[in-house]
C-alpha cells in the first residue's frame, strides 16, 4: 500500500473512532473509540516512518501502544467500578458516584 492509501485509512479509522466517542453514550464504547483512534494515529506515525526510512515514527507508535496498555487498565477498572456501582456503563452515571 501507498503511504497516501494508509493515510486514508488511518483518517477514516480516526473519523470513526471520534464519531463512535461522541455519538454513543456507553462507558464502553466511548473506550474502544479512543483505542481505535490511537490505532489510528499509530498507522500514520508507521506510514510516515516507511515514507521517511526512519524508526522515529514506529518508536512512536510503540510509546502509543504502551501508554495504551496502562490506560486499559486504568480504563476498564472505572468502568467496572462504574457498572456495579449503577448497574449501567453509561457515562451519564460516572459523574454520580461517590468515593
Amino acid at each position: 500500500m501507498t503511504t497516501a492509501s494508509l493515510l486514508v485509512l488511518s483518517a477514516f479509522l480516526f473519523t470513526v473512532g471520534v464519531a463512535g466517542f461522541l455519538l454513543r453514550r456507553n462507558a464502553l464504547i466511548a473506550f474502544l473509540s479512543i483505542e481505535l483512534m490511537l490505532n489510528a494515529t499509530n498507522l500514520a506515525f508507521v506510514a510516515f516512518a516507511r515514507q521517511h526510512g526512519n524508526l522515529e515514527g514506529q518508536m512512536a507508535a510503540f510509546f502509543v501502544m504502551v501508554v495504551a496498555a496502562a490506560e486499559v487498565v486504568v480504563g476498564l477498572a472505572i468502568i467496572v467500578a462504574v457498572y456495579r456501582a449503577r448497574r449501567s456503563a453509561s457515562v451519564d452515571d460516572a459523574n454520580l458516584m461517590k468515593f
